[in-house]
């Protein structure tokens, strides 16, 4: 099986109103996937509810993430045309300061673990039921090459993204027997509200991140996604790592002058 235009699959995606999240939502709209579209700005869902609605049928959650009750709570309060979840992009992520070990910020820490690993195991735990009931479904758990290796003075944030390697592998292996596909896709560097988060609103030390090189635009990445979800259901991509032509690792990149 397939998901094709028939079919009218039903897509979530968390961290929908930037960067990744939202280019795919858009080109999901476009191939007319139904869409809920989840994240904390209310002004940015709404907005782009109204937009996307010219193609496809859209709603919208406002919910963080990192907040247990409000996750399961929002995913319950889905009218019956919008609850039946077949592709979950588990989007949502931030990295916050850029920090050797010992001058780490306890609250950055908690940060990046309660939403890079924690929110993305409370989304999953809420979909999953329906997918299991169905034995049909598709996750795409988006890492990133910091979940592949580790860079200086990117400790916790790389662990954060090392444990959704893991818990990407894991679910992969507990899904299977209900016939769900699971798979990661892991970006190196992308041009998106990253690394302003990172460098606290910085904007020109986050603009210094992507000179001398072209980067990866979002749409790269949301391009691929919909490849991924777009296979025949006997495919399943499991594992893919996506990087610049400039970049070949964590910390080598080709800068031009």
């Amino acid at each position: 099986m397939s998901i094709s235009m028939n079919e009218k699959p039903i897509a979530f995606i968390t961290g929908a109103t930037s960067g990744i999240g939202l280019e795919t939502a858009k080109l999901f709209a476009t191939h007319k996937i139904n869409l809920v579209i989840c994240g904390r700005r209310r002004q940015r869902l709404e907005a782009l509810k109204k937009e996307l609605s010219r193609y496809t049928k859209v709603f919208f959650l406002e919910f963080d993430v990192q907040d247990k009750n409000a996750v399961f709570e929002a995913v319950d309060s889905l009218p019956e045309e919008f609850s039946n979840i077949s592709i979950l992009i588990n989007n949502a992520g931030n990295a916050h300061g850029l920090h050797s070990i010992e001058d780490g910020d306890l609250d950055d820490w908690e940060a990046m673990m309660d939403i890079n690993v924690k929110g993305l195991l409370y989304v999953s735990k809420a979909i999953m039921p329906k997918m299991i009931e169905n034995k049909f479904g598709h996750i795409i758990n988006i890492g990133s090459i910091a979940g592949k290796e580790v860079y200086p003075k990117g400790n916790v944030y790389c662990a954060s993204k090392y444990a959704v390697d893991a818990i990407n592998q894991g679910m992969r292996i507990d899904l299977n027997k209900y016939g769900i596909r699971v798979g990661a896709i892991n970006p190196g560097l992308v041009e998106t509200e990253f690394s302003e988060v990172r460098f606290k609103g910085d904007k020109e030390k986050a603009s210094d991140t992507y000179e001398g090189y072209q980067p990866l635009r979002p749409e790269d990445i949301a391009d691929i996604i919909h490849f991924v979800v777009t296979r025949p259901y006997h495919v399943n991509i499991a594992d893919l790592l996506v990087l610049p032509t400039a970049q070949a690792s964590a910390t080598i990149v080709n800068k031009q002058k």
